[in-house]
């Protein structure tokens, strides 16, 4: 298969305003936002992740006179490029976008293709490709605050077949990757809205299964006050120091150690591992010298089922360690292992009303950053069921968690799987039949 390269602006569509920067910052500031309109394209609704094209939400908005007047709108298969602040970011507004049109702020600038010589998921890949968005960084004109302009994009240079039908199948491959990706999170995205619910449903409200299969407080389940907690909780439940149940272990080695890779298995969990969603991400590992390892897992080297909560950052963000990951924990992060508790309780425990307010009690709001020191952790006191009902919900619960792990491990895979073909495919090195 034969390439030729051309810049950016060879591949525009032949309207004069084809490529576009933003309005002026007076012209599409904050006072002239409103709840309902045309969408504005900010920093948040772009990213440095691949698969993730275009983020359809969180948008401020403008009356459709004011859009009219400022004139800098972006359509469907138009490309969106960061022009001030985290250069290198690449945007796609794909088909099923939630509207007909945005306008871009004054931190953007917008590509409008010419749909006959380049697929846009083609050119898409291209300019969001590592190499690419080095190329980007790279001509940075800015001092304090990293920029680039309309010049710089105009003549990114772009990798093109000569056959257009050959970039619709190399587009075809890599999308289907990243379709099958975002399909895992959203079937993750269900399976912990499900299980948080079920917590929320059994051990917030408690109205978990009677002896009779009904709603124990609906059905009128005796209930006592707690002074611990300051609220109602079922007759007959515990509440107890975490401590009673949980080994609380920080790491011992707190040295900042050299980025060394000696063996697949000497390394340490930052907090980019930990993921909202309450999943690890090892898609970059921090790896160290055996002897490191050593050092740094003194204390603990968290197994499956361990729990991981930071310290500093994104302060108690909580995920859980997946089967066949065994790692060292490094700075900010706290390991909490469950001795005489089911892990997954304990861990769906963490996003329960009880535990988030005892959280915020116990994080200190400093002068520079917040943290949650292990004292801290060591404070929060747990509500636990009767055993039976708390085997019972880890026995519901346990398989959503396997299955969240399952497709993350899957979409890890993927990633790995289009990133590697990516350059191969856009080089010829590899070739789709």
């Amino acid at each position: 298969m034969n390439f030729r390269k051309l810049k950016l602006k060879d591949i525009a569509s032949e309207d004069k305003k084809s490529i576009i920067s933003g309005p002026f910052g007076s012209d599409i500031s904050s006072k002239f936002f409103q709840e309902i309109g045309v969408p504005v394209i900010r920093g948040n609704n772009l990213s440095n992740n691949v698969e993730i094209k275009f983020k359809d939400e969180g948008f401020a908005y403008l009356t459709e006179n004011k859009a009219d007047e400022l004139n800098a709108y972006a359509i469907k298969n138009d490309l969106i490029f960061t022009a001030a602040g985290t250069i290198g970011q690449v945007g796609l507004i794909e088909e099923k976008s939630k509207y007909s049109k945005y306008v871009i702020s004054n931190k953007q600038i917008r590509v409008r293709l010419d749909l006959e010589k380049v697929n846009p998921f083609y050119a898409y890949y291209w300019f969001s490709s590592p190499w690419v968005v080095k190329d980007i960084v790279n001509k940075n004109t800015g001092s304090t605050v990293p920029l680039i302009n309309l010049s710089i994009i105009k003549d990114l240079e772009i990798k093109v077949p000569f056959e257009r039908n050959y970039q619709d199948k190399i587009a075809f491959v890599l999308s289907t990757l990243d379709s099958k990706i975002e399909l895992n999170n959203r079937i993750n995205a269900e399976l912990e809205a499900m299980a948080k619910t079920l917590y929320d449903y059994w051990f917030v409200q408690f109205d978990f299964p009677n002896e009779e299969g009904k709603p124990y407080k609906t059905s009128g389940g005796a209930m006592v006050w707690n002074e611990e907690l300051k609220r109602e909780v079922p007759e007959g439940w515990e509440v107890g120091n975490i401590e009673k149940y949980c080994s609380i272990i920080d790491c011992l080695h707190s040295k900042k150690s050299d980025l060394v890779y000696e063996n697949e298995n000497s390394y340490l969990l930052q907090l980019e591992n930990i993921k909202d969603n309450g999943l690890i991400d090892l898609s970059n590992k921090y790896y160290v010298t055996q002897n490191e390892y050593k050092k740094w897992t003194t204390r603990v080297e968290v197994v499956d089922g361990d729990i991981v909560i930071t310290n500093a950052g994104r302060v108690a963000a909580t995920a859980q360690i997946p089967l066949n990951v065994k790692a060292g924990i490094g700075r900010n992060i706290t390991a909490i292992r469950s001795f005489n508790i089911n892990p997954t309780f304990l861990f769906l425990s963490f996003s329960g009303i009880d535990l988030q307010n005892q959280i915020k009690l116990n994080t200190d709001s400093g002068a520079f950053f917040t943290s949650l020191n292990v004292k801290g952790i060591k404070k929060i006191q747990l509500l636990r069921p009767n055993k039976y009902i708390e085997d019972q919900f880890e026995k519901i619960v346990f398989p959503i968690r396997r299955k969240r792990e399952q497709n993350n491990t899957e979409n890890q895979k993927l990633s790995e799987l289009r990133d590697w073909l990516l350059p191969m495919l856009m080089n010829g090195q590899v070739k789709v039949v």
